[in-house]
């Protein structure tokens, strides 16, 4: 390995590091045109959301907290960003803001776990503007990529069923080492029983699950003898582990089993099915062995799940991988929308973005969600509907004042209910994969107005 290679190695203090280059060249513009401690309110919200989906689950919050607690720039650092030559015409006073740099600013944001639409921000930042342009990057990192993993979880969870076991298997084909470990979170969160990546698990105080893979059975097959010999090798010292029976012959496979049980030679507690046609499949395992739960893995999503439950699949539970942790992205954007108290918005064709800082106001009736409101921060919108305003949740709390935090963390347990929660608040439409109907929010009266202004503003400057 090269010297180079082994410095892509990160560790958290890398994080402030972990930018892209126009954060650092626009926070020094600020700090040159001395605005950079004018107070600036940015928002994170999805303009569109991915095709087929009908909501988002907000996920990431936690890892957003833990990088703006730790935000800071060491004396290695600035040196290697004064080596590359790019700041040479800065003034001085940029580097010694770095040197001295923290997060002082205000969090707010929709909790973990809680369901949101186009246009809706799931978390604002409230700081001096060098500081909410610096930590852009890395919270639409975090924030996009489990608010993803989080959905197709959840989705997936809402299609299986309560009683289905769905695993998260997909470390081998998550984007690097660190989104893995974020999947394996996000996945537990938005619905999930349990991951197969051993260092996430561990690190959630989860147990870690697994089956074996091909591999073990052609070894030992070649090894030994028989594929028998390989599953009788691995219950030798995994006498629980489900049996990956496709390797060669699945129906052989299954009925070697099914006779060895009926003679007592064998317990089998759970077999595994990663190739073929599952649902066929599926019910001949039932046949042979009704006392089997029955795993499947291999390409699933929750399209997958809903066909093979219309197939009337005899499946107890999913290995997910490729599916999950891959796919369209959400595209989460993070736009300023005041500074120094004055309303800002994007005009773009296409990219419009609403003024001010703003609140979600949701209603539910008996549990199910009606309606919900984008407005501006403790706005009144009783005037706006039949329901009074104190039957509407403000979705957006504060979480960090002046730098430090004041949300106590959560528990995966805590937000899966969260999670969970927030799907059966939909109604079905939105929940629906097949061409899911977006949630019709309103804009308040004072956002309408504000937007209008704010407009005609840009337009006569």
């Amino acid at each position: 390995m090269t010297q180079e290679d082994r410095e892509l190695s990160l560790s958290p203090e890398d994080y402030s590091l972990l930018t892209d280059l126009y954060q650092l060249t626009m926070a020094a513009c600020y700090i040159g045109e001395e605005i950079d401690q004018r107070q600036a309110n940015f928002e994170v919200f999805v303009r569109r959301l991915p095709v087929g989906f009908g909501y988002l689950i907000a996920m990431g919050l936690a890892q957003v907290l833990d990088y703006l607690e730790k935000f800071r720039f060491n004396p290695a650092q600035i040196k290697a960003l004064k080596s590359t030559g790019i700041f040479a015409n800065v003034p001085d006073k940029f580097w010694s803001v770095l040197a001295e740099a923290k997060f002082t600013g205000d969090v707010w944001a929709v909790p973990e776990g809680t369901a949101i639409f186009p246009n809706q921000p799931l978390l604002r930042i409230e700081a001096p503007l060098w500081q909410g342009q610096l930590v852009e990057t890395y919270l639409l990192n975090t924030l996009n990529y489990q608010t993803l993993i989080a959905t197709k979880a959840a989705r997936m969870r809402d299609i299986a069923g309560n009683d289905a076991k769905l695993f998260e298997f997909g470390t081998r084909r998550a984007f690097s080492p660190q989104a893995s470990v974020w999947a394996a979170r996000a996945a537990l969160a938005g619905g999930m029983d349990a991951t197969s990546n051993v260092l996430a698990a561990l690190k959630l105080g989860r147990k870690p699950v697994g089956t074996m893979a091909h591999a073990l059975v052609m070894a030992i097959s070649a090894v030994e003898g028989t594929e028998e010999d390989a599953f009788h090798a691995f219950q030798r010292y995994f006498p629980e582990a489900p049996l990956l029976i496709d390797t060669y012959d699945t129906s052989a496979a299954t009925r070697l089993l099914a006779q060895r049980v009926k003679q007592g030679d064998m317990q089998v507690s759970g077999v595994r099915l990663d190739s073929g046609n599952l649902g066929q499949l599926s019910q001949e395992v039932r046949a042979l062995l009704p006392e089997v739960t029955i795993f499947a893995s291999g390409d699933i999503d929750e399209w997958e799940i809903a066909r093979l439950q219309r197939e009337n699949a005899c499946i107890d539970g999913y290995g997910i991988g490729t599916k999950l942790v891959t796919g369209v992205p959400v595209n989460g954007v993070y736009k300023l929308v005041e500074i120094d108290g004055i309303p800002v918005m994007k005009n773009s064709t296409g990219k419009v973005s609403y003024p001010g800082r703003k609140q979600i106001y949701r209603y539910l009736e008996n549990g199910q969600l009606k309606q919900d409101y984008l407005g501006l921060m403790d706005e009144d919108v009783s005037n706006q509907t039949e329901h009074q305003t104190d039957s509407f949740i403000k979705l957006m709390s504060q979480v960090v004042k002046n730098g430090k935090i004041v949300q106590k963390s959560e528990n995966l347990e805590a937000i899966a209910k969260r999670t969970a929660a927030s799907v059966a608040s939909l109604p079905p439409e939105i929940r629906s994969l097949e061409s899911p109907n977006l949630l019709p929010m309103k804009i308040s009266d004072n956002l309408q107005e504000l937007t209008q202004k704010t407009k005609e503003l840009r337009i006569e400057n």
